[in-house]
Parts: structure tokens; C-alpha cells; sequence
């Protein structure tokens, strides 16, 4: 063969071989993390704990990137966007979800344009009351509820946020009828809440655990389907009689069609990283619970929690 026939030749080969090849060296260059919200938010910290771990690991730089704004939205439709070869990641979790089933606009959407990584952690929701209710276990406020209906108020993060979307569904497997008031976030709920200004609430762990323990609230149940590490003397609230589950969860993924050889790579690696020091640390004071497990087993829990958001969505009469 000619010699300058097989030097072609010989080009075609590598250049075949060269994505293979840039999949097996994965990551050779620094990898962006996209989050949604504003730096020291839970998303925030869930993936700088990544980006810090990942890369002792992995050897490479990992960058935590914030873009706030529309619930993540944003940040989510730049993940989108971006090129498919594992250097472009989106921190996020259950909001990411719900959006999607409220915002009839959005040009994105999870099941189809993202491919699970890895499920890092979720905060429990606790079922909270204010003293003056007089109720100390869940069947007390179900009783309550159903005693003065429409007269309890319930507060939450944000119409269409999770503590709504649950309370919703609590409301529909009850049979009770409650008012919902909506605020900006959890440190004004929780404000209100403290006053007696509304009488309960799905609060986020870490926002009212130091008033349980003072007193100031009453914790009556847990959201998940076990009991949690933040609060365990609190049952689930399925061991209260209501068949319900519900976290607050935080995971990384990836745009579809990133090569399967990176999400091995950063699922393997981000298990080991959930069981570090420094997550150790981070999750307890935080008040989440470590999860892991496999991208498949991430694209599980995602499709429970889609149709139950979906049928939460219905029930509250939300609109697409």
C-alpha cells in the first residue's frame, strides 16, 4: 500500500477510535455543575460537596456554576442545551419535577431531556403544628380538620412547590379541606408558623427541628417511607395511618445522550462520595438523609415521584 494511502488510512482508524478513547480518559477537562439557585442554597451545597469530591477522585476540576431564577428553570435549560459528552451537569431535585408539570412554556422537560445520575440526598418534610392546635399525633389533626373544615390554615414554600403538592395529596387521602397559604419561602412559613399566624405546615427539616426541640412547634410525622436520621423519634406517615411518602431529594444529572461510560464513572464515584467525612459531616447538620444507588435506581424514584406529583397536581386543581 502507498504511503500515503495507509497514512490515510491510519488517520480514519484513530479518528474513529478518538471518541472511544476521550470516553475511556473521561473527565480530561474540567466539568461544570449548573445549579439553579443562589450559593449557600441546599442545592448549592449538595454540589459544591460533589464538585469537591468528585474531583479528588476523578482528578479533574469540577465548577460549581449558579444560575437562579425561575425555579431552576434556567439553569435547566442550559443543561439542556449543552453538548452531550459529560462536561455539562445539572444539580438539582424535586422542583425540577413539579415546574415541569405547572409551566406549560417550559421548553424542556426531565424524563426526556435528562439521563439520571446519581440521587445524593433528601430532607425529610415534617408535618408540623402550631401549639395552639392542641394536637400532638397526626390522627388528633386529621380529627381537627375534619371537625372545623376550611378552617385550618396550611402553610407553604410556594404554590406548586412540594410541602403544597403534599399537603394536597395529605388533604385527598384524609378527606379533609384545609387553606392553603403561600409564601416565598420557608423562613417567612416558618415566621407565621412560630406566630400562630397559620396552623401547620410540611416544613423542611432543618428549617423547623430547633423549634420542635424547643417546644415553640409540635412535630407530629415524617414524610418519607422511613424514618429519618434527622428526626427519628417522629413516625412516618404511613406508621400514622396515612399512606403517603414524600422528600425533599437533591441528585445530578446529566443531558441525554451523554455517553454511558461518564455516568458510570460519576455514579460510581459519587457513591463513594456520599459516605465521606465531609458528607457525613454536611448531611447531619443539614438534616438530610444519604441515598445513592444506581442512575437506574435515581430513574425509579423519578418516575414514582412524577406521577405522584401529577396526581397532586390534579388534585389541587393547577392548571398546565
Amino acid at each position: 500500500m502507498p504511503a500515503m494511502k495507509y497514512a490515510a488510512v491510519l488517520a480514519a482508524l484513530l479518528s474513529l477510535c478518538a471518541p472511544a478513547l476521550a470516553q475511556s480518559d473521561y473527565p480530561s477537562k474540567p466539568v461544570h455543575i449548573v445549579v439553579g439557585f443562589v450559593p449557600g442554597a441546599s442545592t448549592d451545597l449538595i454540589a459544591r460537596l460533589m464538585a469537591n469530591e468528585w474531583g479528588r477522585q476523578l482528578g479533574q476540576q469540577f465548577v460549581v456554576e449558579n444560575k437562579p431564577g425561575a425555579a431552576s428553570a434556567i439553569a435547566a435549560d442550559m443543561v439542556a442545551r449543552s453538548p452531550k459528552d459529560g462536561y455539562t451537569l445539572l444539580a438539582g431535585g424535586t422542583v425540577n419535577l413539579s415546574t415541569g408539570l405547572l409551566n406549560a412554556a417550559q421548553t424542556f422537560d426531565i424524563p426526556r431531556d435528562f439521563t439520571p445520575v446519581i440521587m445524593i440526598a433528601a430532607q425529610p418534610m415534617i408535618l408540623t403544628v402550631h401549639p395552639s392546635t392542641g394536637v400532638s399525633s397526626v390522627a388528633e389533626l386529621i380529627a381537627l380538620a375534619k371537625a372545623k373544615p376550611g378552617t385550618l390554615s396550611y402553610g407553604s414554600t410556594g404554590t406548586g412547590a412540594t410541602p403544597h403538592l403534599l399537603t394536597e395529596l395529605f388533604q385527598q387521602t384524609t378527606g379533609t379541606k384545609m387553606v392553603h397559604v403561600p409564601y416565598q419561602g420557608s423562613p417567612q412559613a416558618t415566621t407565621d408558623l412560630l406566630a400562630g399566624r397559620i396552623q401547620l405546615m410540611f416544613s423542611p427539616a432543618a428549617a423547623v427541628l430547633p423549634h420542635i426541640e424547643s417546644g415553640a412547634l409540635t412535630g407530629l410525622a415524617v414524610s418519607p417511607g422511613k424514618r429519618s436520621s434527622a428526626a427519628p423519634k417522629l413516625p412516618t406517615l404511613r406508621e400514622a395511618g396515612v399512606d403517603l411518602e414524600a422528600s425533599l431529594w437533591f441528585a445530578i444529572w446529566a443531558p441525554v445522550g451523554t455517553p454511558r461510560t461518564a455516568i458510570d464513572k460519576l455514579s460510581k464515584a459519587g457513591n463513594e462520595a456520599i459516605k465521606s467525612a465531609e458528607a457525613t459531616s454536611m448531611f447531619s447538620k443539614q438534616g438530610f438523609d444519604a441515598i445513592g444507588g444506581t442512575p437506574e435506581d435515581f430513574a425509579k424514584m423519578q418516575a414514582d415521584d412524577l406521577t405522584k406529583w401529577t396526581a397532586a397536581v390534579a388534585a389541587a386543581g393547577l392548571k398546565r
